[in-house]
C-alpha cells in the first residue's frame, strides 16, 4: 500500500512538473520524421540499385567473334598540332604510335569558334603543314578540323545556336577552315540540350558545305538517355540535361557523316558498371543510326578524379568490352563503326596497348 501511494505521488507530481507530456508529443513526431525519411530513401535508392544491378548484368557474357576494328577508328587530338609546338620528328612519331591500328581519322582542335560562331586564322597558323605531314607519314588518314564552342544554354555567355547570324557565322568558318585542306569540320558543342532545333539546323547547311568541299561532317555527340526521357527529369533535378533522347541523337545521325559518342564521364564507380553502360549505350546508338553514318564510341583516354569520372572504373578494357558487347547484341556485322580515342595528350602506355590488344587484334 505505502509502495502504490508513493508511486501514485511520483507520478502525480512527474504530471504537475510537465516532463512526462513533452515526450510523449515528440514520439509521434520521430516516428513520422523517420518514416518520411526511409521512404525518401527506398524511393531513391531502390530504382538506383535497380539499375546499377542491370548494368553489371549488361556486362556479363562473351562478345561475338568479330567484334573488333573495322579500321574506321579515330583520335581528338589537342591544339598543338596546329599551332607551332610540334613538328616533323612528331608527326613521324604519332605516325608509328598508329601504325597497324583502325585509326582513319584525326580530329585536330583547330578552335574554338568565338562566341558569335568566327573562327580567326591565327587559331589554325599550322594547319596546311600538319595536312601535309600526315599525307606524307600516315597515307590514307584523314584529318578534320576539329571545332567548337561553349553554348549559352545553362548560362549567360557562350555561344548562341538561336541566332540566325551566329550559325550563319559557323558555316563561313567552316567553308573559310576547309578551303585550307582539312578534309572533314568534327564540332563539339556543349552543353546541347536534347531536341535543340537550332543545332539541326545548322547541321544541315554545314552538310551543303561539307558535300561541296568533299569533306567529312562529324559531331560529338551527348549520350543516350539510360531510361526514356531522363534528360527531362535530370534537367529538372538539376538543370544540366546531360543526355540526349534517343530519337534526337538519330536526328542528328542522319544529318552527318560521322557521329562519335562521348561515352566516358558516366559517375559509374566500377568497371564492370561502366562497362555495362558503354554496353546499353552501343546499343542505344546502334538502334537509331543509320547504316552509312559511322557511329563511333568514344574510349577515355584520359586519367581524372572528380565527379562523374573515376579512373579507377572509366578504363579502355571496360569500355572496349562494352563496346563489343552492344555491337554483339545489336548489330554485329555493322561495317561503319569504330571508336574514337579521347585524347592523344593525356593517353597513356596502358590505353594504347589495351586498344590495341582488345579492339585492334
Amino acid at each position: 500500500m505505502a509502495e502504490q501511494a508513493g508511486l501514485a505521488e511520483g507520478e502525480t507530481e512527474r504530471e504537475e512538473t510537465g516532463r512526462e507530456e513533452p515526450r510523449a508529443r515528440r514520439r509521434p513526431w520521430l516516428r513520422w520524421a523517420w518514416r518520411v525519411a526511409l521512404t525518401l530513401v527506398l524511393v531513391l535508392l531502390v530504382p538506383l540499385l535497380a539499375a546499377e544491378i542491370a548494368l553489371r548484368v549488361n556486362y556479363t557474357g562473351d562478345p561475338a567473334d568479330g567484334t573488333y576494328t573495322r579500321h574506321k577508328d579515330a583520335i581528338w587530338l589537342g591544339h598543338a598540332w596546329v599551332d607551332g609546338r610540334k613538328s616533323d620528328p612528331d608527326v613521324e612519331a604519332l605516325a608509328r604510335r598508329l601504325k597497324d591500328t583502325g585509326i582513319r581519322d584525326l580530329y585536330v582542335h583547330s578552335g574554338p569558334l568565338e562566341h558569335d560562331g568566327t573562327l580567326p586564322k591565327s587559331a589554325y597558323p599550322k594547319a596546311r603543314w600538319l595536312i601535309a605531314a600526315v599525307h606524307r607519314d600516315l597515307p590514307g588518314v584523314r584529318v578534320q578540323a576539329w571545332l567548337g564552342d561553349k553554348l549559352a544554354t545553362e548560362s549567360p555567355d557562350g555561344l548562341r545556336l538561336e541566332r540566325p547570324g551566329t550559325r550563319a557565322a559557323v558555316v563561313r568558318s567552316t567553308r573559310e577552315i576547309l578551303a585550307v585542306g582539312f578534309e572533314g569540320a568534327h564540332f563539339d558543342l556543349e552543353p546541347l540540350h536534347s531536341g535543340d532545333r537550332n543545332y539541326l539546323s545548322l547541321l544541315d547547311n554545314l552538310r551543303n558545305v561539307t558535300r561541296d568541299h568533299g569533306a567529312q561532317l562529324s559531331v560529338a555527340a551527348h549520350q543516350i538517355d539510360p531510361v526514356p526521357a531522363f534528360h527531362s527529369f535530370w534537367g529538372t533535378t538539376t538543370g544540366h540535361p546531360k543526355w540526349w533522347s534517343q530519337a534526337y541523337f538519330g536526328q542528328v545521325a542522319r544529318r552527318v557523316d560521322q557521329i562519335a559518342v562521348m561515352s566516358y564521364d558516366t559517375v559509374q564507380p566500377l568497371q564492370s558498371l561502366y562497362g555495362g553502360y558503354v554496353a546499353q549505350q552501343t546499343s542505344l546508338a546502334l538502334e537509331v543510326t543509320p547504316a552509312d553514318t559511322d557511329l563511333l564510341m568514344g574510349l577515355p583516354f584520359f586519367h581524372e578524379n572528380r565527379f562523374g569520372h573515376w579512373a579507377h572504373a572509366e578504363t579502355v578494357p571496360a569500355a572496349v568490352h562494352g563496346v563489343r558487347l552492344g555491337l554483339s547484341r545489336t548489330d554485329a556485322k555493322r561495317a561503319n563503326f569504330g571508336v574514337a580515342l579521347y585524347v592523344d595528350f593525356a593517353a597513356t602506355e596502358a590505353d594504347w596497348t589495351a586498344y590495341k590488344a582488345d579492339w585492334v587484334r
